[in-house]
């Protein structure tokens, strides 16, 4: 089961940040989750929910937004952002399999423009002496004013393109920095991703083609200005690459079916990351680029699908060639 497969994948990674973060970022996942599945529930007819909430791929939608949000961010935000990845970006498209866009990333994009100073305070990592001690903004009442102060912490992607402060590779790939719950530890994610490649649960043509173009293009502005620019090894360690590479833009809905469009599907991810990231306003740009390509992916289909065997191209007059 694919959705199984996802779950235990991410398991390395969702514990990984719940001990750095702490206990608010355990609520932050569970109110996501909770969010998701509660509105599978309401929206489904009551003879298939045991069927369709069997699947998981609600539970996997849930865990999803949550380990792409920041861990103080309070808990009625991170359960609202779990009910519009069902209902905007799964429910009102018919379904399960017809959803056009990645439905965590919808609700992840629902929130950011929605609370974006929220969803931009970033909270340094917890000792475990605090592992038991929630932020208070995890408890804010709904729509009240949240305080922020004290928890706040820049994150690698921040720091570089604000300041040009660069961040250890070490500590990019072990997790050791301010960031979403669980896009910090590197290896861990890969390591997740290549167990769903093993398992071919994943088309492994999207995230090597994502890596490679992010790679590629952060490599040549590198070169043009190293002092401005952030070499490749940050630029794939940092942020949310990993995660939306192996585990959001190989959703099978919502990315290509042909081989050819694979590639040119994690291509243009890749390089709108870059571009978004250097160029853009905000400092990350993945969410955004895999949205994009989303659009994308019906077209890319349309031009890429393989000729039928035994026809051949339409000749000017209308005939076969």
């Amino acid at each position: 089961m694919a959705m199984r497969d996802v779950l235990i994948a991410l398991a390395p990674a969702t514990l990984a940040g719940i001990w750095m973060f702490g206990l608010g970022a355990l609520l932050v996942l569970l109110a996501c989750i909770g969010g998701a599945v509660l509105t599978e529930w309401a929206f489904l007819p009551a003879d298939e929910r045991r069927d369709q909430l069997g699947n998981g791929s609600a539970l996997v939608t849930g865990l999803l937004l949550g380990l792409t949000l920041p861990p103080a961010l309070p808990l009625w935000m991170a359960f609202l952002g779990g009910v519009v990845s069902i209902g905007l970006g799964k429910i009102i498209w018919g379904g399960l399999g017809y959803n056009l866009f990645n439905p965590a990333l919808v609700g992840r994009a629902f929130l950011l423009a929605a609370f974006p100073v929220a969803m931009t305070t970033w909270s340094a990592q917890t000792g475990s002496a605090d592992f038991f001690q929630v932020p208070a903004s995890n408890l804010a009442a709904p729509l009240m004013h949240v305080d922020y102060d004290g928890v706040t912490s820049a994150t690698p992607l921040g720091l570089m393109k604000f300041q040009q402060e660069s961040t250890a590779l070490w500590d990019l790939m072990i997790g050791k920095t301010s960031g979403c719950i669980g896009e910090t530890s590197g290896l861990l994610l890969i390591l997740g991703g290549l167990f769903l490649a093993f398992r071919r649960d994943l088309d492994w043509r999207i995230p090597v083609s994502i890596l490679a173009a992010v790679a590629a293009f952060s490599s040549l502005l590198f070169l043009i200005d190293a002092e401005r620019y952030p070499g490749p090894l940050f630029s794939i360690f940092s942020g949310g690459l990993l995660i939306g590479a192996f585990y959001m833009a190989t959703d099978p809905v919502s990315s290509p079916l042909t081989p050819r469009g694979a590639w040119i599907f994690g291509i243009g991810i890749g390089l709108l990351v870059v571009l978004i990231r250097v160029f853009g306003g905000f400092p990350e740009g993945v969410m955004y680029a895999i949205l994009l390509m989303n659009a994308a992916t019906p077209l890319i289909d349309r031009y890429t699908q393989p000729r039928v065997f035994g026809k051949g191209l339409k000749s000017p007059q209308g005939g076969q060639e």
